[in-house]
């Protein structure tokens, strides 16, 4: 009895113990259950890669596969799986950042870049926009990495600004560009910039962009032969894909998958001349952005937006060669900053059915289309406006057919119904008007600040293929995350974005 007692005494005296250590924080408790693994003991990679898809989710990855699969197999359901998709170490984000559940690509970019949340429009900045922070890019790179960053959309964008730049507005470009070029990181490659004259910043006497780069030891790369020509030897390199300097529509970004013409440059040949730009003893690590998928899905074109995801894939392969050669020294991350266009894979017209192979007819983006538009607008009054001029050209864009045109039988799948003639004709009027898209709230649900004619032809082909969208900005999804390589067991489980930030930090070992 005397030694039950003791025995008690001694088990109630542990658990007292183990309790005011555990409140004094002298012994770490055992992880809670839901909480997700941001440590790592092993050695940390030479070769880092970090693939973001701007406005992927996992909509717009099931809607490449599955076009790609349904080309493979039209008469059976399949998938083609894209190369990232295979990756072992798979989990999920969730977006929200300071002030809302739907964020833009500053904050979410933040949150990858820095591990922090703020307000979206900010870059590497608090709410109040008095504390900045330092993304693991510049970590990494006091740390001895080169460093690279690769976009499709203009340099100075919100998502690789967040990886070299602190400011209190993702607007203020000529602000960003200006900090890229002091950054001292190794390797720009993709768009253009969009203010590289700081003819749009309060600056006194803004000096061009370029001609900083070239002071602040950058070789510029403008021409296609130039970027080509480029190596280990050249030093810091700006790479600006020459399509995008000449953009007409001012978008200064590179073109649209669907629109690339097979002697431009892809995002796969940046990312495969960052390779060897970066090449060195030390290790680099490069963040390459697909950037227009998040502008495809703003203009609801399902088409546009499954090129480019597919086209992400393609960059993400010039990695995967590096992981072949160094499986110990690599890590690849592939990710979205967040979900552009509430985009599904389901219409209401169309119940359990889809017909990706629809997709297959348009042949090019929206924004193209929107030349077509424009010329016709400047050609024609609004008065003799007719959408029978404008047929022949939504049948070669979209693929779409008039009812009284002569292949109509031949493929009634594509046929325009009466109510989607109406709809265009419709839309075509409100091309024509001089008052503004948005001038009321229907217009606005109709087309959003988009070319009415245009996103009408998206919607109407995208709804005859089974898909829909359901808002012009982003929404609240969360995104897959896919990794392989050193560490790759880190990225199981759902987490935080900012829980990216922190297990990049850890398998590299930067504080």
């Amino acid at each position: 009895m005397k030694r039950r007692i003791v025995a008690v005494s001694s088990i109630m005296l542990v658990f007292v113990f183990i309790s005011v250590a555990l409140l004094a924080g002298l012994v770490s408790a055992a992880p809670s259950l839901y909480s997700t693994n941001n440590t790592y003991s092993g050695t940390a990679p030479k070769y880092v890669f970090m693939f973001i898809g701007d406005g992927m989710s996992t909509p717009q990855i099931n809607a490449a596969q599955m076009y790609l699969g349904n080309m493979d197999s039209p008469d059976t359901p399949a998938i083609k799986t894209l190369d990232f998709t295979r990756f072992p170490g798979v989990g999920s984000a969730d977006t929200y950042d300071a002030e809302s559940f739907i964020p833009d690509s500053a904050s979410t970019g933040t949150a990858l870049a820095s591990g922090v949340k703020t307000f979206g429009g900010i870059i590497n900045m608090d709410p109040a926009k008095k504390v900045s922070y330092e993304p693991i890019s510049k970590k990494l790179k006091k740390a001895g990495y080169k460093v690279g960053i690769v976009t499709t959309v203009t340099l100075d964008h919100a998502t690789p600004a967040v990886f070299y730049a602190s400011e209190p507005s993702r607007g203020n470009y000529y602000n960003l560009a200006s900090q890229l070029v002091t950054s001292g990181f190794d390797y720009f490659g993709g768009g253009y910039f969009l203010d590289p004259d700081g003819k749009k910043a309060s600056v006194k006497n803004p000096v061009n962009i370029l001609e900083q780069a070239k002071k602040n030891g950058y070789k510029v790369a403008a021409t296609k032969a130039d970027i080509l020509s480029l190596d280990n030897k050249s030093g810091k390199v700006l790479a600006l894909d020459p399509a995008a300097a000449q953009a007409s529509n001012d978008s200064y970004a590179m073109p649209y998958e669907l629109d690339r013409k097979s002697d431009q440059l892809s995002l796969a040949d940046f990312v495969k001349k960052g390779i060897e730009v970066l090449d060195n003893p030390n290790g680099y690590f490069m963040m390459v952005e697909g950037g227009k998928i998040d502008w495809a899905c703003h203009a609801n074109d399902a088409a546009a937006a499954i090129h480019d995801t597919i086209a992400l894939n393609d960059a993400v392969k010039e990695a995967l060669k590096v992981y072949e050669k160094h499986p110990d020294e690599t890590l690849i991350i592939v990710t979205g900053d967040h979900e552009t266009g509430g985009m599904s894979i389901g219409f209401a017209g169309t119940e359990y059915s889809t017909f990706f192979e629809k997709l297959e007819k348009q042949s090019k983006s929206y924004v193209e289309f929107d030349k077509i538009v424009a010329e016709y607008k400047e050609k024609t009054k609004a008065a003799d406006a007719k959408l029978e001029d404008l047929l022949p050209q939504i049948k070669t864009s979209y693929g779409l057919i008039a009812p009284t045109d002569p292949e109509a039988k031949s493929f009634p799948e594509l046929v325009l119904n009466d109510y989607e003639m109406v709809k265009l004709r419709d839309a075509l009027r409100k091309s024509m008007s001089a008052s503004k898209v948005t001038s009321t709230e229907t217009d606005y649900l109709l087309y959003g600040t988009y070319e009415p004619l245009t996103v009408t032809c998206n919607h109407i082909l995208d709804n005859k293929a089974g898909i829909s969208f359901a808002t012009y900005s982003h929404s609240g999804l969360a995104v897959p995350v896919y990794a392989i390589g050193a560490g790759y067991q880190l990225f199981y489980g759902a987490y935080d974005d900012t829980d990216i930030n922190k297990k990049l930090a850890a398998i590299t070992k930067v504080k």
